[in-house]
């Protein structure tokens, strides 16, 4: 492939805001431009004014700023020729655009691509705050409350950290462990993702904490939705920024941008699940997200163990659990360059834009073949990309990156929904939510009926029985019968 359409990233920038006055935070707009300043400072060479190609990663932590391409490039002083926001803040946003911006370089369409996205939620909800002291920002919860509420929303699935655990305690029970033993390796994927966020100067939390430290619920890691503690969650009270800059081979030449700067940018692959999470075929696998990590390193021919370092996205356990079995990334081995969504940092839907830089650091420093993998939605969007410090010999471009039919092909069949039954059913998968003291809010079960379609059932926070049973260290309740009757709001669950 010639250099004029082999791209290459030349600059990538982080930023981390933690003004002592958390209400005096910069926008997402200032930290979206301080980013590209300090990649175009780490390129070496003046890139920004000349670029033609601006993508941005959705912002959601200030409302008013629905759009911010304008306002973004009225702030750096630019008129890039074309302008894309992504259509929302999902996980897997900032592997799109480079992927994108790989393509529009390899098409000709561009010379010098900006890649950026910001959050600020921390300034966000303290502003809030000050308006309305002791209000909590939630923005999925809040935006989910505006609308009406569906069927699984009526049943407590309304937030992401309320659906993994779905996948979470499927997986378990499909892996045939133990709760110890599943929760034992949640905490030492999250051990290792702590301590690699402890050596990078750009991660939020740099301080290492035990896998014991992870697991066991306390005061300042209170249980969330079960499995899942306050660790292992995402940590969006942010205000973080990250950039990256692409140009091809040629172009970098022409400026004379450094090539120990250059990182390789091969094919990459996305696939996506249904939307509802209740139109899933199942929870202990995930078609899509086997069709973008496979298909990536296929078209890359790149072998899993010819990989030096990944980045899996780790919004909840379950998704880096599910991909590392893709690849056999052993789980003594640190599954992220850049510290993970509880460490790192959570910025909504830019946490890959942190780990594309941070691996854009590592393999300069070291070298080697770097496979991103990221998440969005509620397990929804998957999207996965190859980069190196050398040539990819079997990246081709422009390339496709669309695998939606092969990912729906793999997919088994999805259940009906049966919304109103009544009597037999077998739990498929579970969760208990939790309030803020660590009190349960309510249990939310997954179940198939006897002809095999999925309906939800309640469990109310005084049935506490059946509360203690799901969460019973020692009896899976996947697989177990029971019943569902109905109740004056709500079916309830009745074991057996």
């Amino acid at each position: 492939m010639s250099e004029e359409k082999t791209p290459v990233i030349v600059g990538v920038g982080q930023i981390n805001d933690r003004p002592e006055i958390p209400a005096e935070g910069r926008s997402p707009i200032e930290l979206m431009a301080a980013a590209l300043r300090i990649a175009e400072k780490d390129a070496g060479q003046a890139l920004l004014a000349d670029a033609d190609f601006l993508g941005i990663v959705q912002q959601i932590s200030f409302r008013e700023i629905r759009d911010a391409r304008d306002p973004l490039a009225a702030e750096l002083g630019i008129a890039p020729a074309t302008m894309l926001q992504t259509e929302g803040p999902n996980g897997d946003s900032p592997v799109m655009l480079l992927n994108e911006a790989a393509n529009r370089v390899g098409a000709g369409e561009c010379r010098i691509a900006l890649l950026c996205g910001a959050e600020a939620l921390r300034t966000a909800a303290a502003r809030a705050a000050a308006q309305e002291p002791g209000r909590r920002i939630d923005a999925t919860r809040e935006a989910a409350a505006r609308r009406e509420p569906s069927y699984a929303q009526q049943y407590g699935l309304v937030a992401p950290v309320d659906v993994y655990p779905l996948y979470e305690n499927a997986l378990r029970a499909s892996l045939g462990q133990s709760l110890a033993e599943a929760q034992d390796e949640s905490g030492r994927i999250w051990s290792l993702f702590s301590e690699v966020a402890a050596a990078n100067p750009h991660a939020w939390i740099r301080k290492g904490v035990s896998a014991a430290d992870v697991t066991t619920a306390s005061e300042s890691n209170r249980p969330i939705a079960f499995p899942y503690n306050k660790l292992m969650v995402a940590n969006a009270s942010v205000n973080q920024g990250a950039a990256f800059i692409v140009t091809s081979v040629a172009e970098a030449r022409r400026r004379g941008i450094a090539e120990d700067r250059w990182i390789y940018i091969g094919n990459g692959a996305a696939a996506h699940e249904p939307n509802s999470p209740l139109q899933r075929d199942r929870y202990d696998h995930s078609a899509s997200m086997a069709v973008s990590i496979r298909r990536t390193l296929a078209l890359n021919a790149v072998d899993p163990g010819d990989l030096d370092v990944v980045e899996l996205y780790s919004c909840f356990p379950c998704i880096p659990k599910l991909a590392r079995r893709l690849i056999d990334w052993p789980v003594d081995r640190p599954a992220t360059v850049f510290g993970g969504l509880t460490f790192g940092g959570g910025p909504i839907g830019n946490y890959m834009g942190h780990a594309i830089a941070s691996m854009t650091d590592r393999l300069r420093e070291t070298g080697g073949k770097g496979l991103l993998f990221a998440n969005g939605g509620y397990a929804t969007h998957n999207h996965s990309i190859v980069i190196s410090n050398a040539p990819i010999p079997a990246a081709s471009f422009p390339r496709s990156y669309d695998f939606q039919a092969e990912a729906d092909a793999m997919r088994d069949d999805i259940p009906a929904l049966a919304r109103d039954h009544l009597g037999d059913a077998t739990i498929e998968s579970y969760t208990v939510l939790y309030r803020r003291d660590g009190s349960p809010k309510a249990g939310v079960i997954v179940a198939r009926t006897p002809d095999n379609a999925r309906t939800l059932a309640h469990v109310p926070p005084g049935d506490d029985i059946t509360l203690r049973r799901l969460v019973d260290p020692d009896a899976d309740p996947v697989g177990a019968a029971g019943r569902i009757v109905a109740s004056e709001t709500l079916r309830e669950w009745r074991f057996a």
